[in-house]
């Protein structure tokens, strides 16, 4: 073997996996992490008649990596060294390192969490920070810490922020870091100019590189597949003598690797995506050509949906491309962008982008309720994490409390995301679990579907040899099943699959081409579409904008059907609502579907607990009716005790109040049903009604609303700004502080208030919380300027001695 830069490590490295149980790897492009170092571990002792799991980010880069290890060892795929992906392995008795995808490796950690005879995992190209990557992380480290403490972890990557995975991975783990076997690789910036397309930019610099006289492949990284079907028609259309091979992750595995193979005659020219950015070196390549763009499907919490987005690439991804031309020999890289882009250090890991259905499933599959329970590099963000356990509750799959109904534990075997493992699992009962596994293996596949659905099956089922992933895939969830796959489609039952899959995206007619979603939302058809008058659709996918979701796959839905899936739309439910217009409730017996009202007709009576309910439900959308400033006080005073007193006091900031209306409110509610009544209400009273008379007396002694001041009157406290973080306020005439030396203190003396000292016109002419200090410094100028502007008012030289008053001299006299 060729001596690589990490050969000088392995030594090293074997040393601190015999003394630590976790170990970071930095190893720049070309050093050989991938195929040198696990077949180095395999030899040491704590790995003695033991496997090795390495996993691999991309089912392509798993096969060649697989493919070269055993190359190594003149040995087929299968015997030391195999692999094994979704719907595809090659393994046996006497393999001892498996190069796994990432879903594999969960699946493996659910079904057997002690990972008997796994001696270590590596996960390589960690910085692509997959969510399958971050989620098996935390699940192995969960068992390294709680029953498997000789399990060894190794995360390697060529870009990383170690840092940040210190913090989850301990401050002592050992880091090890190897420089590449790099070829110079010259740099060219190349951007799009005016209007120019990136597919045409790109051709204009493949021209470029293909008249170089030391050019051999050229790798072009475009962003999705409509670049890459633009940019490989045009080279089709060209005169050179070249061959084009495109390359991203829809494709089946055997061409995705007939692709990577060097051409014996022609020169090739590989369009791909993002799928050629990392991992194992392509033959020949010597010049890339960047678009510097992604394409990432982002989710939005707030709405449930996803839309794919175009962004920038980070200067690490953008360097592990520039490196895929300097792997075997010098090269050269253009960059489709000016010099002067700024790009971030490091990618956003998908954990904080994407749709955590899946990971929340697999997390309850676990054990945990929370995500808080495992240890992550990067934590799933509260709202991705609340949206998706709430879906996971509308399907059926998770109680309350976030645990695994029977509907979930029996979707769980699916290996496909939670929707579709409920259709399947539902399926049974329809009579249709064959056609179920066709369907769900169209729409796992994630490849755009042109057209209708059920063209696309009927095309697969006619066609099946121009289809052979979805066979593959389709024969896979046949065989989980014990069924064999149908030879057509039963129309009727194609809408009712997908209602079970897709609850919340039925949607009811607004008009020509605009849905409401039983999620609430609206999406839109082209009115010219074919569904786009139907009374009840179901949309399969729904990417969402910034006012309403476009719907680019739908099926239609009968009402019978919705019915028949669904027993709960045919109960009347009393349903009332907040009139603007009239100022009073409004009520109407209904039947629906999550926020589709499938019938209705009016009350003529209103149910006490749902009129309560409603009118709370008013509440929390008119806040200000009931955070009026005599409440604001209250919550002031009980702010700052709950400052001087950490613990002992309840919570009554406002969106714990506003959470707990039906708690302290709605006893207070019988026989309201108008906002003008609501407006009435004293709220503060039933507020301190909520604390027992010791509690009101105390509260009353610590957070005075009242003090007595030197001239004898009662000034109120401000207590509002307790509520940012500011002390309370005593605003007063000056007259009436004269001879106040000490500031008043309130909480027994804690607390110091601040005192406005205001000018006879009732302005401001001096805040402060020490008196004695203005008194005897900032007084005398404010004397000087105040006694003529306001001579009828006494303005004595030396206030600590003074009479306080709040009259004038005439009065006093």
């Amino acid at each position: 073997m060729p001596t690589l830069p990490i050969e000088q490590h392995l030594v090293p490295l074997q040393a601190a996996l015999s003394a630590h149980n976790r170990l970071i790897l930095v190893a720049q492009p070309g050093a050989g992490k991938t195929t040198r170092v696990p077949l180095t571990l395999l030899e040491c002792p704590w790995a003695q008649g033991q496997k090795l799991l390495l996993l691999e980010p991309r089912r392509v880069a798993a096969r060649l990596a697989a493919t070269f290890m055993a190359q190594q060892l003149n040995e087929p795929v299968g015997g030391t060294v195999g692999y094994r992906m979704r719907g595809d392995s090659k393994v046996s008795t006497q393999t001892r390192l498996e190069i796994i995808t990432q879903g594999v490796l969960t699946r493996m950690l659910q079904d057997d969490p002690l990972l008997e005879g796994v001696a270590g995992i590596i996960f390589d190209e960690f910085h692509e920070r997959s969510i399958e990557a971050d989620l098996g992380l935390a699940l192995s480290l969960d068992i390294q810490q709680s029953i498997r403490d000789d399990l060894r972890l190794i995360v390697m990557s060529a870009t990383m922020d170690v840092a940040a995975l210190k913090k989850v991975l301990g401050e002592e783990t050992p880091v090890i870091e190897s420089t590449g076997r790099q070829f110079p690789v010259e740099t060219y910036y190349r951007p799009a100019s005016g209007d120019e397309s990136v597919a045409s930019a790109a051709l204009r610099v493949v021209d470029e590189a293909l008249a170089r006289s030391d050019s051999r492949d050229l790798l072009v990284i475009l962003p999705g597949m409509a670049e890459i079907n633009q940019l490989v028609q045009a080279l089709d259309n060209s005169p050179r003598e070249i061959e084009v091979r495109a390359l991203h992750g829809s494709m089946p595995i055997e061409i995705q690797q007939a692709a990577l193979k060097p051409h014996a005659e022609r020169q090739r020219v590989i369009v791909s995506t993002a799928i050629a950015e990392s991992s194992v070196t392509v033959d020949g390549v010597n010049v890339v050509i960047d678009a510097g763009l992604e394409r990432v499907p982002l989710f939005q919490p707030r709405t449930g949906l996803t839309h794919l987005t175009t962004r920038r690439v980070n200067r690490a991804s953008a360097d592990q491309r520039r490196g895929r031309a300097g792997r075997q020999q010098p090269g050269v890289c253009y960059r489709l962008w000016s010099q002067e882009q700024p790009l971030v250090a490091y990618g956003e890991p998908e954990i904080l982008q994407a749709d955590l259905s899946r990971l929340t499933l697999e997390v309850a599959m676990w054990g945990a309720r929370s995500p808080d329970e495992l240890s992550w590099m990067t934590s799933p963000p509260n709202g991705a994490w609340q949206s998706s356990q709430a879906l996971l509750r509308q399907l059926g799959m998770l109680d309350s409390a976030g645990l695994l109904t029977p509907l979930g534990k029996q979707s769980a075997r699916w290996p496909v995301e939670p929707r579709l493992a409920v259709m399947l699992s539902k399926a049974e009962q329809l009579n249709t679990l064959p056609l179920a596994c066709a369907l769900a293996a169209l729409l796992e596949g994630r490849k755009r579907i042109n057209g209708s659905l059920r063209a696309a099956l009927v095309q697969r089922f006619s066609q099946p040899s121009r289809f052979p992933q979805w066979l593959r895939d389709a024969k896979r969830l046949a065989g989980i099943a014990d069924t064999a796959l149908p030879r057509g489609i039963a129309e009727e039952s194609l809408g009712a699959l997908l209602a079970l899959s897709y609850p919340d995206r039925i949607g009811q007619l607004i008009s020509p081409g605009r849905f409401k979603l039983a999620n609430g939302k609206t999406a839109t058809l082209s009115i010219h579409h074919p569904l786009a008058n139907e009374a009840y659709i179901v949309a399969i996918s729904v990417e969402s904008a910034s006012s309403e979701a476009a719907i680019y796959l739908a099926e239609p839905l009968a009402l019978a059907t919705l019915i028949d899936l669904y027993p709960a739309t045919q109960q009347w439910e009393e349903r009332i609502t907040w009139s603007d217009v009239q100022g009073k409730l409004l009520g109407e017996a209904v039947q629906r579907h999550g926020e589709l009202m499938l019938a209705s007709r009016p009350l003529t009576e209103l149910s006490a607990e749902a009129v309560q309910q409603a009118l709370l439900q008013a509440l929390k959308q008119r806040p200000g009716v009931l955070f009026n400033d005599r409440f604001k006080q209250l919550q002031g005073r009980m702010t700052l005790l709950e400052s001087a007193y950490p613990g002992e006091w309840p919570d009554w900031s406002e969106c714990a109040l506003l959470e707990s209306l039906d708690v302290w409110l709605a006893p207070y509610l019988a026989g309201i049903t108008r906002f003008s009544q609501l407006e009435k209400m004293q709220f503060h009273t039933y507020l301190m009604s909520t604390l027992s008379w010791d509690e009101q007396t105390r509260f009353e002694y610590l957070t005075p609303s009242s003090i007595t001041v030197p001239s004898g009157n009662q000034a109120s406290i401000d207590y509002r700004p307790c509520l940012v973080g500011r002390p309370p306020v005593l605003a007063l005439k000056l007259q009436e502080a004269f001879g106040w030396q000490d500031t008043p203190l309130v909480a027994d003396g804690h607390i110091p208030v601040v005192i406005h000292l205001l000018s006879p016109a009732k302005r401001p002419l001096q805040v402060t919380q020490d008196l004695r200090s203005f008194w005897l410094n900032g007084y005398p100028e404010v004397r000087k300027e105040m006694r003529g502007r306001y001579p009828k008012h006494p303005w004595p030289e030396d206030p600590l001695t003074a009479q306080a008053t709040s009259l004038t001299k005439r009065r006093l006299d």
